[in-house]
């Protein structure tokens, strides 16, 4: 199938999950702001999403996981769009943005698209559209507001997102930092209490109260303990002129530019930065979010791909795969 460039399609975007996501939800986050910027771009955008969706600008139907999925794709659609993996033959053109670590062993349908190179590269592709987000819906930053303390921006149950490491890292260089993403007290991971006077929870936070508290940061405190496949946390942190300060691993060497922060494994490296957060530019930050990762960019490099796609390209010529199988749950930090 031949389709002309600048075509105006109909996307249907696959996602078992409830939208728009309010307040924790990375991948739902993304694919909203995709479809917003795809229709904006004068394509018609469906959505098959779980009940209780809604949207404005788009196509809601409700997905069924008992049901062929070939059955809840209208046939006027040109290319769907998914979201995982459909683990079943079908008849429309698709493609698939892969958006987690898959584990080893696991093949993956040769229409898959990754989410950073790096990303890509560790399951032997050469496919990837960063992630972006729409900047409209967040408040612009105040860079003359005064800055004290860090922060810390992922889902603190996940061990690997290490929220111990950030208390830890900024204990040690004296200064305080507000978790956003978790509690004091959790029960879920079996229970824990963190003790730490420094440290201030503030548990899941929409865009805007998450906004509040990034434009008062000097930082992104973000140590995980696994291959990042991208990181929303980095853009909306650096969005808000803050540098980001973690690990070397997955996505956060390709990411982090040294102007725009510090990576390492070590643990005085990062202390390091922290003490010297005031010596990064702002503006700087703010300017790269902006211009690297934002959702009209992403909906523009995605329908560089749905044209690949319709034009009967194969985007994998082998199915991506895990090409190391992991030594250890958790990577090294010292």
């Amino acid at each position: 199938m031949f389709i002309q460039k600048n075509k105006k399609l109909h996307i249907l975007i696959v996602l078992p999950a409830k939208i728009p996501a309010l307040l924790y939800g990375g991948t739902e986050r993304v694919v909203w702001d995709l479809g917003k910027r795809l229709s904006d771009l004068g394509h018609q955008i469906s959505f098959l999403v779980n009940k209780g969706s809604v949207c404005s600008f788009a196509n809601v139907l409700f997905y069924d996981a008992y049901k062929n999925l070939n059955q809840q794709i209208p046939e006027d659609v040109d290319l769907v769009h998914f979201q995982f993996n459909p683990n079943e033959d079908i008849k429309k053109p698709y493609l698939i943005t892969v958006h987690g670590n898959v584990p080893f062993g696991e093949k993956l349908n040769k229409q898959s698209v990754f989410v950073s190179k790096n990303h890509a590269d560790r399951y032997g592709s050469q496919q990837f559209v960063y992630n972006g987000l729409d900047w409209d819906n967040y408040p612009k930053p105040d860079f003359n507001i005064k800055r004290a303390g860090f922060h810390f921006l992922a889902n603190a149950a996940w061990k690997v997102k290490n929220v111990r490491g950030a208390i830890s890292l900024t204990k040690n260089a004296g200064v305080k930092l507000e978790v956003l993403g978790g509690y004091r007290l959790n029960l879920k991971m079996g229970p824990r209490f963190t003790f730490d006077a420094h440290v201030k929870f503030r548990g899941m936070v929409d865009n805007q109260k998450k906004s509040v508290y990034l434009n008062r940061s000097k930082g992104l405190v973000f140590p995980v303990l696994w291959h990042e496949p991208f990181g929303l946390a980095l853009i909306e942190s650096l969005y808000f002129g803050c540098p980001v300060f973690a690990t070397p691993y997955g996505s956060l060497t390709e990411l982090v530019k040294k102007d725009i922060g510090i990576v390492s494994n070590k643990k005085q490296d990062l202390i390091y930065g922290l003490e010297s957060a005031d010596s990064f530019n702002k503006l700087i930050c703010h300017q790269y979010a902006r211009d690297e990762f934002s959702a009209i960019k992403m909906a523009k490099d995605y329908l560089a791909f749905y044209e690949r796609v319709l034009n009967g390209e194969i985007l994998n010529e082998e199915n991506p795969t895990l090409k190391e199988e992991p030594k250890d749950k958790y990577l090294l930090f010292t």
